[in-house]
């Protein structure tokens, strides 16, 4: 079931991570009003260089998907060895190839979710094209962040409206690292990047009380190690 427009606040406090859809069909309709209104993000220079590519072809769904399943064992492996998975700080002991090639005997790893892509309603792939976005950390020596400044507001737009229609998503990055495949079965021009792999549908159960950290936790003033922020 929808919620209020207008009731931005219980938007938030309610979008979900979602991986569980029943079998109702997301209409176009229903896409063109969230985009509508997910298209007002901020972007840099407000160059609104993102992409979305709505899948319909189960077929393709269901590949990229598929596309998931190596970087899901990886996943898998770096967090059975107690590790926080592809960690840019910490280096890994797991041996990439081999904890991506896997075989019959080694589990995959990979939730559900994606072994059955192909049955969810709907997937959206947003992509970034890396000619119009300033990336002002390209030049830090450390992973860079700051070009998804200009595409992750519309991807969290889109999960906010789809809950205004009664629907709900997922952002997902697995399938990232298979960019090129996805490129050529997407037909991404080059200098396109993809940025997330959205699920959408109607939840099999709307979750209305999520759990996250009190702002206290996480926000200080004037110093990292500053005194929290209390109301």
């Amino acid at each position: 079931m929808g919620i209020e427009e207008n009731n931005l606040l219980e938007v938030m406090r309610t979008t979900f991570s979602c991986r569980d859809f029943t079998d109702a069909p997301v209409t176009d309709d229903q896409l063109h009003r969230i985009l509508d209104a997910a298209r007002f993000a901020p972007s840099g220079g407000n160059r609104q260089g993102s992409h979305v590519v709505v899948v319909r072809d189960r077929s393709l769904r269901q590949r990229l998907g598929e596309l998931c399943g190596p970087t899901m064992r990886l996943y898998a492996a770096q967090g059975a060895a107690g590790e926080t998975p592809f960690n840019t700080v910490v280096e890994s002991v797991v041996d990439p190839e081999v904890a991506m090639a896997g075989d019959d005997s080694t589990p995959s790893g990979s939730p559900d979710l994606f072994e059955r892509l192909g049955e969810v309603p709907v997937v959206l792939v947003v992509t970034v094209d890396l000619s119009v976005v300033a990336s002002m950390d390209k030049d830090l020596d450390r992973v860079g962040v700051v070009t998804g400044a200009s595409v992750y507001p519309l991807v969290w737009n889109i999960l906010l409206a789809a809950r205004t229609e009664g629907l709900a998503g997922v952002v997902t990055t697995a399938v990232v690292p298979a960019e090129d495949e996805v490129r050529s079965l997407l037909g991404l021009p080059e200098h396109h990047a993809v940025a997330a792999m959205l699920p959408l549908g109607e939840p099999v159960r709307q979750l209305t009380k999520l759990s996250r950290r009190p702002v206290e936790n996480f926000t200080t003033i004037d110093r990292f190690d500053g005194p929290p922020l209390t109301a």
